[in-house]
């Protein structure tokens, strides 16, 4: 804090004593003695140390509040007001209240370009490009997986309208091409089973691909391991891949002590097979109402009620999260 014993009054100069507390005053903030934020001192402690009437200091102080220079807080005191860019905005967008941080991200993003050499022309350009294009790309998604597993796709679809809150439309890698040449911008989501040939199909259509990753299943793998030897275990989902590799999963942790059963959500027989004999059944989200219907609907044929497990999304929140930025969603 600066020590306000700087501030000196003339009392036999032409010059007025308020104007010689004012100019003085001035100059600290000028000088950066008195930063932004910094509390001046009360106008009892001014009076003291320069000798003048309270009345005066208060006067000085009225001017350069005045004059933009310094601000009240109701019951804290006066303080030296922050001006132009190191107050932040002058906007004042609504948007601001929502995320009162956007500007001082904004301005750091813009002082950075600057700093390698970029004119404001260039670095607005740069941002409108950017917005511009995440835009375009945000007004169509779609997810496509191969034909043999649209189940998949179906999974992938119900979570991401879910978490992105927009329409995504299911395409087969087989139909893509034909989709593509349809649009002019886009995103294709997939997972990075089929990034390859999804990346080949959308690189000439100037269509960006994004890879999700899916969930890594570590809580239903812990339950798996430890499961009764020689007891059933039911694997339920939409997808005959996610299926087929659940059943590898299992295999390679448990080997051939535990019998395994696995049935689509939509093929009934098999489901209820599976539910009269497995002992715990694990199922992806968009499968476990119909799987639990199954069970109650079943209930009386049953000897013992097996142990429902839904497992977590598919897509991994890191995934969700990435798309959300990718597609300006949040």
């Amino acid at each position: 804090m600066a020590n306000p014993l700087q501030f000196q009054i003339q009392t036999d100069s032409d010059i007025p004593a308020s104007k010689q507390l004012f100019d003085q005053i001035q100059f600290a903030i000028a000088s950066r003695r008195y930063p932004p934020g910094h509390r001046l001192p009360s106008t009892r402690q001014l009076a003291q140390i320069t000798g003048l009437h309270r009345n005066t200091v208060s006067k000085v102080y009225r001017q350069l509040e005045e004059t933009g220079l310094v601000e009240s807080q109701a019951g804290s005191g006066i303080y030296v007001k922050a001006q132009g860019h190191e107050g932040g905005t002058k906007l004042g967008s609504p948007i601001l209240d929502q995320y009162p941080d956007a500007y001082q991200i904004v301005q750091k993003s813009i002082d950075e370009l600057l700093g390698q050499g970029c004119t404001l022309s260039q670095a607005r350009e740069l941002f409108l490009s950017e917005i511009d294009w995440r835009l375009k790309c945000s007004a169509r998604v779609l997810v496509t997986v191969p034909q043999r597993d649209m189940g998949a796709g179906e999974l992938m679809v119900k979570e991401l309208e879910g978490a992105l809150k927009i329409p995504i439309q299911l395409v087969s890698l087989e139909e893509s091409a034909g989709v593509l040449e349809l649009t002019h911008s886009g995103t294709v989501v997939t997972s990075r089973y089929f990034i390859g040939e999804a990346e080949a199909i959308a690189a000439p259509k100037s269509v960006r691909v994004i890879p999700v990753d899916i969930y890594d299943y570590n809580q239903e793998l812990v339950k798996v391991k430890n499961l009764r030897a020689n007891s059933c275990l039911g694997l339920v989902s939409l997808s005959d891949g996610i299926l087929g590799i659940a059943q590898i999963l299992v295999h390679s942790l448990r080997g051939d002590d535990l019998l395994v059963m696995t049935a689509k959500i939509d093929d009934t027989y098999r489901l209820n097979a599976l539910i009269r004999s497995a002992h715990t059944i694990i199922c992806d989200r968009a499968s476990y109402a119909i799987t639990k219907q199954a069970i109650l609907e079943a209930r009386e044929d049953l000897i013992r009620h097996p142990d429902l497990i839904c497992s977590d999304n598919y897509i991994g929140e890191k995934s969700i999260n990435l798309l959300k930025r990718e597609l300006g969603l949040g």
